[in-house]
């Protein structure tokens, strides 16, 4: 069925096409290899138009661009030039012939590059010839042309820069004049075979002169320049613009002022040089000037690697220009390296280091944040309510003009100071303060010594603080630009009509208020003025009515250049000039404001007529381009015209909106070291070196909460870095390069941060599970609190922009999340594989901590279920599997090492290490070395967590059992009870031929005790009656044995005694729901006998509630939630009386035992108790006890700390379960001895005639007084949970379900035939 379009635009209109991606990143520019506005020339082809006479000058300005032009494409390809030298030694030799050969082919390959060489050279002749004569064109003494220009001017400057730039280049790079020599040797060698090769020697000779020469090209310029001594005048106009631009700081961006700058030392070299008036200069502008200006910026970036120091350049090339050596003061200049300490601290002080500025910069940027913000709601608000109030209107749109040139102004200043702090950094490498650890590494690494240079300038040359100000800048530019970027559509047409404002009020009111201020005071105006301008006639002289004249055409061109008529509203066109009658009460013309931008031409003639209404054209007007002579214009007038006259350049940028922005952001030269890479003679440095690495990683190192969201800007360094390789450089090799290192940066920022963010996390979870009572104890507990930090916005960038591609940043941290928990849990099992059984505590710390660190981080990741991790880690994800990797390594840890060596105390029910040799060698892996958020998160938590876990690891009791039942679950657990009971069967198994060779060792017949023999003789007829002198090992096996069936009837009281209260707690917390209270006799009952439980009766109503709403929904939803109810609750009733573990284990050992009931338990032949002739165990368990307290009381040996109270444990159930109870406390030795010592102690001289055995007897006396009263203990805790009446016990189904008071007959497998009698 069709769906209505209004339906559909509706429907459409619901869905949102944003997210809540927070922007903490930079422009995400995609790389693009087509030229932009930044490298087009600017055409004035519009020009003549306008019949200015600058046609002439506008095609010099075209001439200049294309040359500038042609000079950046060459030192683009100067500055990425690699050595080609090395590509000979890399040469197969074994493919050639001969020598001459290898020779031919390396000849050829450097032919490209001869020839480029050879096209470098012949540009820069045309450069020069072309520099020069263009200057020449405008020094003549007659004024022939119009010119030149400020955008001519600029021009000039600015390949005069390129020049500067490639000349101070071809002196850097050593490797183009070596690879050249190199080359010539090669083509002599092998051009003896060739013909007429002598032209080919004679450029080779003239281009290795060419590149042998410092500052070649600079002297050919000057050869070239001075061929005709008129330049003075064009040179000193270029002086003086270059010193009032910067003095006056009227540059907008920051390239303008690094080009001034630059030039501006061999701009003053080249006139000072001149031999027809070479001081003149120091007449117009005073060297103090100059002096300042190069004492503020003794460093200047030509390069990203590269700097140019004003005093270096001026002292080398006065050893070329001998005139310009007598000037001391600026040949006294002290160069970067030069300078004391003591100076150089305070210039990096004041100026270049930006970590001194830092908190100016912070100020600015939140200022210009709320601000800017502030004017875009008014535009916003304006745009939405249409108003009419013009001034209003004005007014908002003024004022966002004003905050895009004070952002402009901002990033020009910021982005330069970064260029800046570079400069500085290069020219001052750092020299005290190299880590010790880098200098030991030094000598392992043969490629050290090769980067070790990089590392001063770069590495080891930026602290900590300036790491984290260089950080932080960048994601105020970043941020700026960014935001600045989003609005270019909004703010566009205000922008427009600002500029159309400006300049439609400063042609149509101020020029016509101007002119009658300046000729107030003068005589009358003749009739020609009268007819001009409407002003009253005062009487002028020829001379003053010409250059009235004069003015009055400039003024003309200049409103037919860029007056909007048609805008005007306050007078109809016919009326415009009859205004002017009205004298200075007459008022400013209206017009409206319209979105009509002037053009780079109307822009370029009007910056033409102001220099020539101030001027006149003469070019050695004093006072500068803005001076005033005080003959023409008053202050006012030229402060008017200053200040228009710079706003017209800022026009240019404002309107090329965006290339202005992404100029003003560009940081990819922080990435380029090509210079440093051919002089350490390295394919490439680590990624240690790369300034975009070192400070992303320094985010990450520092733990710095309010750098953590800024930590993927320094990566907008590799998004700029491979536009300009492809765009300005256009080399591709340097972009593979660069991708290469992001691809390695990337990884190693996802591994870094995630890491970071588990150990914060980690830190976080291990923080909250710290015992309160702990941290109240202690008087520094602040310690182990954990500062905040966000990742909210790291978490939230699923849109990374970068080399042009968009990466889901946050899939990728959850995918390296995901892994770092299972290799903890890895981690976390290995270690306690790696450890006793008593280290289930920690791990159940361990685990608790990692759970709840994985709920913290679930709130903003969607992870992994951390069940589903921690059952892939146990090798437990079968439905069909309920065995684990844990289960299986506490059961094989009870069977190495916990059953043998540990022995139970059943006064503190405790486990313990016995203190004797193990019996049994345990080899277990060494302890895995792990990180510390693989532990607590930080060292201090580890150490809190770890007094914690020592207090458990001596012992193995209750806290025990309950780590292991919480760990292993529902699943598990039953099947380590299993292997338990198992156990206990295979050592029964075991014990049956060792019981029975005792047996047979034992008398044929064994009487009581008799009381006249005493203590001592009664101790000497059991010794002869137990003669198993020769049994001694079997005696020790028969014992162990009895101790671990004994420790696993203790353990699994204690596991009994932990499930009955995970019971209890499971009950009282299911009981409301369910219905049930207690009864009378203390059993569970029924509140409701034949009602709902509440449970079923709240989804009940619940359900019937939304039937009766009229607006109800689907209600079989909520009939379904009723019938889970149900079935919840008839599955929580069922579990309410669960079994005993002990109880069964007892049913299963009784099980057990009737298989050897006719060897251990013989019914006697005549019926009655046979107290002579009979081997049941309790007589073989008696005379092992006997021997085994005998050993305990002697001096060198105490058999009791190798098998504690578990073998009474053991022996006791054997005897209570065969049914022996009474046989053992009526015959046992023990007992019989003791009830020989309560008679002898009657007697007077007792101890008179034994008193060289009383203290051995007493011993022996009260450990048999102790085992009576530990068996009697056990016998009684039997008879409890274990009645012998009607062999009778508590067993559990397959299901789980208890099967209370249920006969059976004592069969080995009790899980299938305890429950099934009648089967």
């Amino acid at each position: 069925m069709a769906v209505p379009v209004e339906e559909a635009i509706a429907a459409l209109s619901t869905f949102s096409l944003e997210d809540d991606q927070p922007e903490v990143q930079g422009l995400a520019a995609t790389l693009a290899t087509e030229r932009c506005a930044t490298t087009s020339p600017i055409e004035y082809g519009d020009v003549s138009a306008y019949r200015l006479s600058l046609a002439e000058d506008t095609k010099a300005v075209n001439q200049l661009n294309a040359l500038i032009h042609e000079g950046k494409e060459m030192s683009s390809v100067l500055y990425t030039y690699r050595s080609c030298k090395k590509l000979y030694w890399h040469l197969p030799r074994h493919d050639f012939q001969s020598q001459f050969d290898v020779l031919l082919l390396y000849s050829g390959l450097f032919f490209d590059t001869y020839s480029d060489l050879l096209y470098l050279s012949f540009i820069f002749h045309f450069i020069h010839m072309q520099l020069a004569a263009d200057m020449q064109r405008f020094s003549r003494p007659e004024r022939c042309i119009n010119g030149p220009t400020v955008t001519h001017l600029w021009s000039m400057l600015k390949l005069l820069d390129v020049l500067v730039q490639l000349d101070h280049l071809k002196n850097a790079k050593a490797s183009i004049p070596n690879d050249f020599s190199w080359y010539k040797r090669t083509f002599t060698q092998v051009s003896v075979q060739w013909q007429d090769t002598d032209s080919m020697r004679e450029e080779l000779d003239d281009l290795q002169i060419f590149l042998s020469t410092r500052w070649a090209i600079l002297l050919n310029l000057h050869v070239e320049m001075f061929r005709v001594n008129n330049v003075e005048d064009i040179l000193q106009v270029l002086i003086i613009f270059c010193v009032e631009s910067l003095e006056l700081d009227f540059t907008l961006l920051f390239p303008d002022r690094h080009i001034l700058l630059r030039v501006l030392p061999v701009l003053i070299v080249l006139a000072t040089s001149s031999e027809k008036d070479g001081d003149s200069l120091y007449r117009r502008v005073k060297i103090n000037r100059l002096v300042n200006i190069f004492k503020n910026d003794p460093v200047i970036p030509a390069f990203p690697d590269l700097h140019l120091s004003p005093a270096a350049m001026l002292k080398e090339l006065s050893v070329y220009f001998q005139k310009f050596s007598s000037q001391t003061r600026l040949l006294t200049l002290p160069a970067p390296h030069e300078l004391p300490p003591l100076i150089s601290f305070q210039y990096s002080e004041r100026h270049y280091l930006i970590v001194n500025h830092i908190g100016a910069i912070r100020a600015e940027h939140d200022d210009f944040m709320l601000r800017f913000a502030s004017s875009m709601n008014q535009i916003f608000l304006l745009k939405s309510t249409d108003s009419t109030d013009v001034d209003w209107s004005k007014e908002v749109k003024g004022n966002m003009y004003d905050m895009i040139v004070e952002g402009f102004q901002l990033l020009s200043r910021w982005t330069g100071r970064i260029w800046e702090q570079c400069a500085w950094k290069f020219s001052r490498p750092c020299k005290d303060s190299i880590p010790a650890e880098s200098l030991e590494s030094s000598a392992s690494n043969s490629d050290y010594e090769k980067v070790f240079h990089h590392h001063m300038v770069v590495r080891w040359n930026y602290t900590a603080e300036e790491r984290r100000a260089l950080v932080e800048l960048i994601s105020y530019i970043k941020s700026v630009g960014s935001m600045m970027q989003r609005c270019d559509t909004l703010v566009a047409d205000a922008l427009w009509e600002t500029i159309h404002a400006e300049v439609q009020d400063f042609v149509q009111n101020k020029l016509a208020i101007m002119l009658k201020t300046t000729f107030r005071k003068k005589k009358d105006l003749s009739s020609f003025s009268e007819q001009v301008w409407g002003l009253p006639g005062l009487g002028w002289s020829l001379e003053t009515l010409k250059t009235l004249r004069a003015f009055a055409k400039i003024l003309s061109d200049m409103r037919t250049l860029s007056a909007d008529w048609m805008a005007n509203t306050s007078k109809s066109e016919t009326d415009i000039h009859s205004s002017q009658h009205g004298g200075e009460e007459s008022k400013s013309n209206l017009f409206y404001t319209r979105p009509v931008a002037p053009t780079a031409a109307q822009v370029h003639c009007l910056q033409f007529l102001m220099y020539e209404l101030v001027s006149g054209g003469n070019l050695r007007k004093p006072g500068g381009l803005f001076g005033n002579s005080g003959l023409e214009h008053s202050v006012n007038d030229l402060k008017q015209l200053e200040s228009f006259f710079y706003k017209l350049s800022f026009f240019l940028h404002i309107l090329d909106y965006s290339v202005t922005v992404g100029a003003l952001t560009d940081l990819g030269f922080l990435w380029f070291r090509e210079f440093y890479l051919e002089s350490s003679r390295v394919i490439q440095f680590p990624i240690e070196c790369s300034l975009p690495w070192m400070l992303a990683d320094h985010v990450m190192e520092s733990q710095n909460a309010g750098l953590f969201e800024s930590i993927l800007l320094p990566f907008d360094i590799y998004n700029d870095s491979a536009q300009h390789a492809l765009v300005v450089l256009k080399q591709r090799f340097l972009y593979d390069e660069i991708e290469a290192e992001v691809d390695l940066c990337f990884d190693q920022l996802v591994l870094k941060l995630t890491d970071t963010i588990f150990t914060y996390y980690k830190s976080w979870a291990a923080s909250d599970l710290l015992d309160p009572s702990f941290l109240f104890a202690l008087d520094n507990g602040e310690k182990y609190s954990i500062q905040p930090m966000r990742f909210n916005a790291l978490f939230k960038m699923s849109r990374v922009k970068l080399l042009g591609r968009t990466i889901d940043f946050r899939r990728l941290i959850i995918e390296r999340m995901n892994k770092i928990f299972r290799e903890n849990l890895e981690f976390l099992f290995d270690r306690f594989e790696s450890q006793d059984l008593c280290a289930v505590v920690e791990l159940e710390k361990l685990f608790d901590i990692l759970r709840h660190s994985h709920e913290l981080l679930s709130q903003d990741l969607s992870l992994d279920s951390f069940d589903l991790m921690f059952g892939e880690m146990q090798e437990n994800i079968s439905l069909i599997s309920f065995s684990s990797r844990l289960a299986s390594q506490i059961w094989t840890e009870m069977q190495n090492d916990f059953f043998p060596n540990f022995i139970f105390c059943n006064t503190t029910q405790r486990f313990v290490r016995s203190t004797k040799v193990s019996l049994v060698p345990v080899q277990k892996p060494s302890l895995p070395y792990g990180k510390p958020s693989f532990y607590c998160g930080s060292q201090d938590l580890n150490l809190a967590h770890q007094s914690f876990s020592r207090l458990y690891i001596g012992f193995f009791g209750i806290p025990h059992v309950f780590s292991i039942v919480k760990l292993l679950g529902s699943r598990s657990l039953p099947w380590l009870i299993r292997a338990l009971l198992d156990h206990i069967s295979n050592k029964l198994a075991i014990l049956e031929p060792m019981i029975t060779g005792l047996q047979e060792a034992l008398p044929k017949s064994i009487g009581l005790l008799p009381f006249d023999g005493g203590v001592a003789g009664c101790q000497r007829i059991v010794k002869e009656l137990l003669n198993w002198g020769s049994k001694t090992e079997l005696k020790a096996e028969v014992l162990h044995g009895i101790k671990e069936i004994g420790s696993v009837l203790c353990w699994m009281a204690l596991v009994d005694v932990v499930l009955r209260q995970v019971d209890t707690t499971n009950l009282m917390q299911t009981a409301p729901w369910l219905g049930l209270m207690p009864g009378p006799d203390g059993q569970v009952s029924q509140s409701q006998d034949d009602g709902d439980s509440p449970l079923i009766s709240l989804f009940k109503s619940a359900a019937a509630t939304i039937e009766s709403c009229p607006r109800r929904s689907n209600p079989s939803s909520f009939n379904t939630i009723t019938k889970q109810a149900e079935a919840a609750d008839l599955l929580y009733k069922a579990n309410i009386t669960t079994g005993s573990v002990l109880e069964y284990t007892l049913a299963f050992t009784s099980a057990a035992l009737d298989k050897y009931c006719s060897k251990w338990n013989a019914a006697p032949k005549t019926g009655f108790i046979d107290i002579t002739t009979s081997k049941d165990f309790y007589r073989v368990y008696s005379g092992l006890q006997f021997g085994y307290l005998e050993e305990c009381v002697q001096a060198s040996s105490n058999n009791h700390d190798v098998l504690g109270d578990a073998v009474a444990w053991g022996g006791c159930t054997i005897i209570y379960l065969l049914g022996q109870q009474l046989h053992f406390e009526l015959f046992d030795f023990s007992y019989q001895l003791l009830n020989v010592a309560e008679v002898e102690t009657a007697t007077v001289n007792y101890v008179l005639k034994h008193a060289n055995y009383i203290q051995w007897s007493e011993s022996l006396l009260e450990a048999m007084r102790k085992e009576r009263r530990l068996n009697n203990h056990v016998f009684s805790l039997l008879r409890a949970r274990c009645p012998l009446e009607d062999k009778t016990a508590c067993a559990i189904k397959q299901s789980g379900a208890p099967l209370q008071r249920i006969r059976f007959e004592n069969t080995v497998s009790a899980f299938e035939t305890l429950p099934q009698k009648g089967a």
